[in-house]
């Protein structure tokens, strides 16, 4: 306070009102947008209320930096000195609240709203409204829109209504996250403020008698085919729940939204035909331009997969097998044989469109059980060599080892025993994967399980050959040496770590889709 004081003893108001950097912003602005809470409270004290009206280049006051950067508490003070800084514009000529909006500022868009609510034109709430679903503070938009029902058929310019908005999120109901949102930010709850405002959107759509419901449906896109696209799953239950017959909207290529759904691998989507208790066979009935069935399209492969993971290529010939089985269970019979116009059934067109997966997919395949069985076999000589090189050496007339009767050489010999068994077992793992056929039905099962075993009991292998290291020092430093002893054998876990956190989410991939497939996909 003291160094403020002496600051602003001369001539506070030329110092105060002066623009300081080349955007022509104020200490004021400065300070606020720096979230200086404490310097901005000692600032006010030598402010009058104009000088709190005081825009920069741009037009924006020292209130719409704090509505920016969410600094709700320099807001309020500001707001005790001039409440009139409320109806001050910015930018664009938008008033405040549409900046909290537009940053992503859930607390300060709430405490601003409840204090402009009364006074925001029609058009700011039009133009705030849809800012706040785009950036998902769908809280704010609830607010807005139970104040004014209209905001339902509010459109943005080139997304359409606040509806096929949420409809293409591509992360359903999560939002856009900005950065300088809280990390704190409750996505739960974020999820159920979206499908609250769904429900909230659709039934004022309904309820406008003036309203045809099927052009706010089509326009500017069909927006359940949007969310079938990129899998909102929540969205089109809460629409399709509500008019069933949504299932027979078409695309311009005689899709369906399951048939998208399936085309772009969102499973979810496709497993609402369960919930809502459709007729299978006659969502199995269209066919798109090319005379593809949703069987046709459950062969086609898109890259790059949505179901990539730490495995890279590994396992997406795996998940697009138990993509086509799933669907293949649901449909007639008789469509499995179906063939489209280039005379292909589903079964050939998969192998058409994965042939280059496939391909290099095994290569990943030999590559990986190649590397694999180089250690393993290594591993298996190095204990091989060691149960025939015991440490300490063997007595001279009995032939039997120094150490036998000790603890750790016990803990020596098990070690190593597990760790040469295991180092055999992987190669017999490997040996198998590489004189495999590779056919397509393969990567379902037979070979994820077989290099889900081997690197498993490879990586077991390996864990009890350190082990057993760990044990020889023990034996071979046992006279009065532990500070040697204990600092080398910690450190020779060091690679069980390392290959613990590279290999740990592989065979968790592996095991996911090969042991758990439903919640893989």
């Amino acid at each position: 306070m003291k160094e403020i004081e002496g600051l602003f003893e001369k001539d506070y108001r030329s110092i105060i009102c002066a623009a300081i950097t080349e955007g022509h912003q104020t200490v004021l602005h400065v300070a606020t947008g720096a979230k200086q809470t404490s310097f901005v409270q000692q600032l006010l004290t030598f402010m009058d209320p104009e000088d709190l009206m005081l825009q920069d280049e741009n037009g924006n006051t020292a209130f719409c930096f704090a509505a920016a950067v969410g600094a709700v508490d320099i807001a309020n003070l500001m707001l005790k000195k001039n409440p009139s800084l409320l109806g001050i514009r910015g930018s664009k000529n938008m008033p405040p609240l549409y900046f909290a909006a537009l940053f992503g500022q859930t607390d300060t868009a709430s405490f601003l709203f409840h204090k402009s609510e009364k006074e925001l034109p029609t058009e700011d709430r039009k133009v705030i409204f849809i800012t706040s679903v785009d950036t998902g503070l769908y809280d704010l938009a609830l607010k807005l829109l139970k104040n004014d029902r209209q905001l339902a058929l509010t459109h943005h310019v080139k997304h359409g209504t606040a509806l096929h908005m949420l409809a293409r999120n591509p992360f359903p109901f999560a939002g856009r996250v900005l950065g300088i949102m809280k990390c704190s930010r409750n996505i739960e709850l974020m999820n159920n403020q979206a499908l609250e405002l769904v429900k909230c959107l659709w039934k004022e759509i309904n309820r406008q008698q003036d309203v045809d419901v099927a052009e706010v449906i089509r326009k500017p896109t069909n927006l359940l085919l949007d969310a079938a696209e990129v899998g909102n799953f929540r969205f089109l239950a809460e629409l399709i729940g509500s008019y069933p017959d949504f299932v027979h909207e078409l695309d311009e290529n005689g899709r369906s939204i399951f048939h998208i759904a399936i085309l772009n691998r969102h499973m979810n989507v496709f497993n609402l035909i369960y919930e809502q208790g459709f007729n299978k066979q006659l969502l199995a009935t269209y066919l798109d331009s090319c005379g593809n069935n949703i069987l046709h399209l459950a062969a086609k492969y898109r890259s790059p997969s949505p179901y990539r993971t730490v495995s890279g290529a590994a396992l997406e010939m795996q998940r697009e097998l138990l993509i086509y089985k799933e669907v293949e269970m649901i449909v007639q019979p008789s469509y499995r044989e179906m063939k489209n116009y280039d005379g292909k059934t589903p079964r050939e067109l998969f192998t058409v469109e994965h042939l280059e997966l496939l391909r290099r997919e095994e290569q990943w395949m030999k590559n990986r059980a190649s590397a694999s069985i180089i250690v393993a076999t290594l591993v298996a000589t190095m204990a091989f060599a060691a149960a025939f090189i015991v440490p300490g050496g063997k007595d001279d007339k009995t032939g039997l080892p120094i150490h036998l009767r000790e603890n750790w050489f016990q803990v020596f010999a098990i070690s190593d025993a597990i760790a040469f068994s295991c180092s055999v077992i992987s190669v017999a793992f490997f040996l198998s994967i590489l004189t495999s056929q590779f056919a397509e039905d393969d990567f379902l099962r037979s070979l994820p399980l077989k290099l889900l075993g081997g690197l498993s009991v490879l990586f077991v292998s390996i864990v009890f050959v350190l082990v057993a290291f760990f044990s020889t020092l023990f034996l071979a430093y046992d006279h009065g040496v532990n500070w040697i002893v204990v600092p080398s054998g910690l450190v020779s876990f060091v690679p069980t770590v390392v290959i613990a956190l590279l290999q740990v989410p592989v065979l968790k991939d592996i095991f996911c889709s090969t042991c758990c497939p439903s919640l893989a996909m």
